[in-house]
């Protein structure tokens, strides 16, 4: 369908924006953009799934990493205690 639509200045710079960003025409953001403003064709799209990325982080044997915390804690008592003394 082939239409006029007079756009506020506003609603203009923000198209020009994100055609500049997408590397996309007017015809399309406008299309996409009234797509999910109207909720055209079911559900939004569903966003990528999230994978975590698993890293060796080398904590030597005996070293509990859900401890760290506690290790800090302890470090930062002694010093302080050090600090202290007379």
């Amino acid at each position: 369908m082939r239409t006029t639509l007079t756009l506020d200045r506003d609603v203009a710079e923000t198209l020009k924006k994100e055609m500049r960003r997408t590397g996309r025409g007017l015809k399309a953001v406008i299309n996409d953009a009234l797509r999910r403003g109207l909720r055209i064709g079911g559900k939004p799209p569903r966003s990528p799934r999230f994978a975590v990325q698993p890293h060796a982080f080398g904590v030597k044997p005996g070293v509990d990493p859900d401890r760290m915390n506690q290790l800090v804690d302890e470090l930062e008592a002694e010093e302080r205690a050090r600090t202290l003394r007379p």
